[in-house]
């Protein structure tokens, strides 16, 4: 017996795969292999494209952001964006120029990011929906809402506006 005892006397939940949590980590877990499948031959990481593509639409009308502002819409700490950042700089998918304020740097695709986020937007985009095939529209729509309300409800973030 293992030292915590009766671990049905603990838990609220009948069974794991009654717990929303722990439904969700497997389910995102199986989703992020598929992504990651699909972006490995591109050379990016899942966390790479989601900053690529992040800065692209932040910049897409010629807006001129920073590391924060791409933080806040990818739902990423500032660190773990300026090592990302970093990461694609070198690849040369991105290229940063020094802000005005000489404190922080200027991030925007550059055309090597931009032909690389050509082919893995509708590459990860296809693997969404292979993933989520299963649903119907109307429970996609759903589902999609539901997360919208969790994110909202969570204040879980500035969710890149359109």
């Amino acid at each position: 017996m293992n030292n915590i005892g009766d671990i049905e006397k603990i838990t609220t939940f009948k069974s794991p795969e009654d717990s929303p949590g722990f439904l969700l980590w497997h389910i995102s877990s199986a989703w992020r292999s598929a992504i990651e499948d699909v972006l490995k031959p591109l050379d990016l990481t899942h966390p790479q494209f989601v900053v690529l593509a992040t800065t692209a639409w932040l910049t897409r009308k010629g807006n001129i952001i920073n590391q924060i502002d791409i933080s806040k819409a990818a739902g990423l700490d500032p660190n773990t964006t300026s090592q990302i950042l970093r990461g694609l700089e070198i690849k040369k998918f991105i290229k940063r120029t020094q802000s005005l304020n000489e404190r922080s740097k200027n991030p925007m695709p550059t055309s090597l990011g931009s032909k690389i986020l050509q082919n893995a937007l509708p590459a990860v985009e296809n693997a969404d929906a292979q993933f989520f095939k299963s649903l119907s529209i109307k429970n996609l729509n759903d589902l999609i809402k539901l997360f919208q309300k969790i994110i909202a409800k969570n204040d879980l973030g500035k969710i890149i506006k359109r």
